[in-house]
């Protein structure tokens, strides 16, 4: 059985145009190759403030296998924040400065970007109330439509259902559980992560668990969204420095997350929200 994840469209896309590039011949790099010349290609972008395309440069980097380069998730902080997606923008910029150390070449202007997320956050606490203004963080509400359609054009999505899965997608990468929470080494694999993919009226998610000898354990459940509530619970605790998300269908635990109660929050929102798109019939 076939799994979308909502990015053959865009692939294929890409696919004619480098055919048309190179004459009809389809250059296909290696991996380290590819993420290289994507990395140059989003900075780049970066440089000259093309948001969209630096973003789109992201989302392919995030579908490539193997370690992301530490200036990635620099980038992908300075492109969350351009797109006022706050918390994803202080994860992935908290994931840089913890990487890198102070010696990365970006660690003073992500430690001040960090500053101006804390800012923006106090002056949305302080505006008046009744004005109708509210922090914009990526955390969709079922009455969220212009964030929808604000992820649509950051991931530059054809549907709701690929801009909420490469969304989600990309919040549970940077909320994996690990065993060892004394030491953080971002740069290993999480201990537990999850990635979504949908196909008609389900939702796939493959759960992949690393042990401590090494080995991967790889599973994929399919949840169908017919007739459960979109409405998805969390919940962290401190004492055992996890999150969880719960599954709406019976309230077991779905989702094992490192202790981050933003993160949590988003991606069970997140899960909602595309629980109620694939739910929609109208939606492709």
């Amino acid at each position: 059985m076939a799994v979308s994840f909502g990015t053959g469209r865009r692939l294929a896309r890409g696919a004619v145009l480098a055919s048309v590039l190179l004459g009809g011949q389809a250059l296909a790099l290696a991996p380290e190759h590819e993420t290289r010349r994507l990395m140059l290609a989003t900075e780049e972008a970066v440089v000259a403030e093309k948001w969209g395309e630096a973003g789109e440069y992201l989302n392919r980097l995030q579908q490539l296998k193997g370690e992301k380069p530490l200036d990635y998730h620099f980038y992908r902080g300075r492109v969350m924040l351009q797109s006022s997606h706050l918390n994803e923008a202080q994860s992935a910029l908290e994931t840089y400065v913890t990487r890198a150390g102070a010696e990365g070449t970006h660690y003073q202007e992500s430690l001040k970007l960090i500053t101006d997320i804390e800012k923006a956050r106090k002056e949305s606490a302080l505006a008046p109330q009744g004005t109708g203004e509210r922090e914009r963080v990526a955390v969709i509400e079922p009455a969220g439509d212009g964030r929808v359609a604000s992820l649509r054009k950051l991931y530059l999505a054809d549907s709701d259902r690929e801009a909420l899965t490469l969304h989600i997608n990309s919040l549970l990468e940077l909320a994996g559980w690990r065993r060892d929470q004394t030491v953080v080494r971002l740069d290993r694999p999480a201990d537990v992560e999850y990635r979504l993919g949908t196909q008609g009226s389900e939702i796939q998610i493959q759960e992949i668990r690393r042990g401590e000898d090494g080995r991967v354990m790889r599973s994929t459940e399919p949840m169908s969204v017919f007739g459960i509530n979109p409405r998805v619970e969390w919940r962290c605790e401190t004492a055992i420095s996890t999150c969880w998300v719960y599954d709406p269908r019976d309230g077991s635990r779905l989702f094992q997350l490192a202790l981050n109660r933003d993160q949590a929050q988003e991606i069970a929102d997140t899960l909602g929200h595309l629980i109620r798109t694939v739910q929609a019939p109208s939606d492709s």
